[in-house]
C-alpha cells in the first residue's frame, strides 16, 4: 500500500508535472553605450493538471533591438495558468536629442544606456523571476558604457569604469536539468561601450548576447529558446532578445499526455519530457 501511495500504479493519468517556463529576453538599447536586454523571466516548479483538460503553452518572443532609443521588451510564456513576464529592454540614448532613456522592467531589468556623466538607473526584474539590470555609466567625455541586462541567477553589472574590466556584463542565468542535461537559461545581455576601447562585452551565460563596440564589433542577439537578452549597441543598434522555451515533465510510471504539440517527447531519467520551442498546447 506504501509504495501505491509514493508512486502510483503504471500508467495512472499524471497527477502533476514539473516544468520550467522562460519568457523571451529583452532587446538591446542603441547609440553611446545601450543598455543589455534584461533575460526573460524564469518560473520553476510542480503544478497539478486537470485530468482531461487541454493546456495552452505561449512561447514568448524576444524584444527587438533599438535603433533610436531602447529595446522593446520580451513576451511573456505561458504554461497553463502560469506565466513568466518577458525580459526588459535595455535602455539607450536619443540620437536626436542625446536624452538618456533608464532600463525598462520585466523579468530581468533591461540595463540603462548612458550619454552624460555618472549612472542612470536600470530597470526591475520581476518578483521570483530575475533581477535588476545594471546602470550605464559615462565621464562624458572619454568613454560612454552601457549597463549589463540582469538575469535570473544575478543583477547586470554596474559600469564602474571604461576598461575592461568595468563593463556592463550581462547578469547570469539558472541551470536547469529538467530536460536530462544541465542547461543554463535566461542570461543578461551585455552593454555596449562606447570610445576609446576595443573589444565587445560579455553577455551572461545562459544565452544572454556580446554587447557591441562603436570602435568594432557589433552588437548579438540572445540565443533563440533560451530567453537571453540582447546585447546593446555602442554607437549602433542594439541586438534582439532570444526567444523562450517551455518544458513540462513527469515520472515514466504515469500515462502520457494524449496530445502535444507542436512538442518534442523524449524520455531520459526515469521522466517523460515535453519540450516546446513554439506556442501550441498540451493534454493530460
Amino acid at each position: 500500500m506504501q509504495a501505491v501511495q509514493q508512486g502510483g500504479w503504471p500508467n495512472q493519468r499524471t497527477p502533476s508535472v514539473e516544468y520550467l517556463v522562460v519568457a523571451g529576453g529583452g532587446g538591446g538599447g542603441r547609440n553611446n553605450g545601450g543598455g543589455g536586454g534584461g533575460a526573460g523571466g524564469l518560473l520553476a516548479g510542480i503544478d497539478p493538471v486537470p485530468n482531461g483538460q487541454t493546456l495552452l503553452v505561449t512561447i514568448g518572443a524576444g524584444g527587438a533591438g533599438s535603433s533610436t532609443t531602447f529595446g522593446a521588451n520580451g513576451a511573456n510564456s505561458v504554461f497553463g495558468a502560469i506565466s513568466s513576464v518577458g525580459g526588459g529592454g535595455g535602455g539607450g540614448a536619443d540620437v536626436a536629442t542625446g536624452a538618456e532613456n533608464l532600463g525598462r522592467s520585466g523579468g530581468s531589468g533591461g540595463g540603462s544606456g548612458t550619454n552624460g556623466s555618472g549612472f542612470v538607473p536600470s530597470g526591475g526584474g520581476a518578483f521570483g523571476q530575475g533581477n535588476a539590470g545594471g546602470r550605464g555609466n559615462s565621464d562624458a567625455a572619454t568613454w560612454r558604457h552601457g549597463g549589463g541586462g540582469g538575469g535570473a541567477g544575478t543583477v547586470g553589472r554596474d559600469v564602474i569604469s571604461g576598461t575592461s574590466g568595468g563593463y556592463g556584463i550581462g547578469g547570469a542565468g539558472i541551470a536547469s536539468s529538467i530536460n536530462g542535461t544541465v542547461t543554463t537559461y535566461a542570461g543578461g545581455g551585455g552593454g555596449g561601450i562606447y570610445q576609446g576601447v576595443t573589444g565587445t562585452v560579455s553577455g551572461g551565460v545562459g544565452g544572454g548576447g556580446s554587447g557591441g563596440n562603436n570602435a568594432g564589433g557589433s552588437a548579438t542577439a540572445g540565443t533563440t529558446n533560451t530567453g537571453g537578452g540582447g546585447g546593446g549597441g555602442g554607437g549602433a543598434t542594439g541586438a534582439a532578445g532570444g526567444s523562450g522555451i517551455v518544458i513540462i515533465r513527469h515520472p515514466v510510471a504515469y500515462a502520457d499526455a494524449t496530445s502535444y504539440s507542436p512538442a518534442t517527447k523524449t524520455t531520459s531519467n526515469g521522466y517523460t519530457i515535453y519540450t516546446f520551442l513554439a506556442s501550441g498546447s498540451i493534454t493530460f
